[in-house]
């Protein structure tokens, strides 16, 4: 049962809702647009503020729910563990040969079902980095070493520390081209913060 709730972690993960967002509202492939991401900040300046909105909280909540299985279906397994198969199908999803989002509001969504205050801060971390810079890239990346410093400085929850740190090392890792771009000045600014 274990591996099984994990497999459907994963898949859950994998439902591209920028790709069906675009595709069923728009008519459009979002992969085709921007910078090509299967994300929320590509939905946000390919077909606006309220696609973008739809794709992040469906993005989030796909991640709760994977973080929720072992509780739903009572099975000894951690609830990070199923979160972060999640997260890995949102990055890489078999339904989107394999090109999916960053990683950042399936991860927050897992960080949701876990800690609610944890997410919450988060969430009003980024909110305040986003409306300072205007870079979502950065507020993603710096709301993970927010995260990360939460986790090792407010809690003795070693599961949390790991798994904290993974993600966000994984989001840097998925941001390598943001990160040149801001170090160039020719990383996209919100327009609509």
């Amino acid at each position: 049962m274990s591996i099984l709730l994990m497999i459907i972690g994963y898949l859950l993960g994998s439902i591209p809702f920028a790709l069906l967002v675009g595709k069923i509202g728009y008519g459009i492939d979002i992969r085709e647009h921007g910078s090509g991401n299967l994300g929320g900040t590509n939905t946000f300046r390919v077909l606006g503020v309220k696609a973008g909105l739809v794709v992040t909280i469906a993005d989030i909540l796909k991640g709760t729910l994977a973080a929720s299985l072992p509780l739903l279906f009572s099975v000894d397994i951690h609830p990070l563990i199923t979160g972060m198969c999640a997260v890995f199908g949102h990055t890489y999803p078999i339904f989107a040969q394999f090109r999916g989002g960053k990683a950042v509001a399936t991860s927050g969504g897992v960080l949701l079902f876990y800690s609610h205050v944890l997410f919450m801060t988060m969430l009003a971390v980024f909110l305040l980095i986003l409306y300072i810079s205007k870079y979502v890239s950065l507020s993603s990346m710096l709301t993970g070493v927010y995260a990360t410093a939460y986790a090792f400085i407010w809690t003795d929850d070693v599961p949390l520390r790991i798994v904290v740190t993974l993600l966000t090392l994984f989001v840097f890792y998925r941001h390598r081209a943001n990160i040149k771009r801001i170090l160039n000045k020719t990383e996209p600014k919100v327009k609509w913060l």
